[in-house]
């Protein structure tokens, strides 16, 4: 026997079945929309992981600062 599927809003519970269409369609929109939210969360989260690659990329190719200093016809004394 296959019983009638429901959804809980504020605590309270809906057989679908007793939903109108425009009721069942904003259901459905919000199901679209939290998956496009985790879609975007998974697109963040590879863009930051990228953008911390290449901040360590952007450390890794510059002169440290002996290298600096040893190009500088410039002596700094402290």
């Amino acid at each position: 026997m296959s019983t009638d599927p429901t959804v809980t809003i504020n605590d309270t519970e809906y057989a679908l079945s007793s939903l109108n269409d425009d009721a069942r369609g904003q259901i459905n929109m919000l199901k679209i929309t939290d998956q496009e939210i985790q879609r975007l969360q998974g697109q963040l989260a590879i863009a930051q992981t990228a953008r911390l690659a290449y901040g360590k990329a952007l450390q890794a190719a510059l002169p440290t600062p002996t290298e600096l200093a040893m190009k500088s016809d410039t002596i700094k004394l402290n």
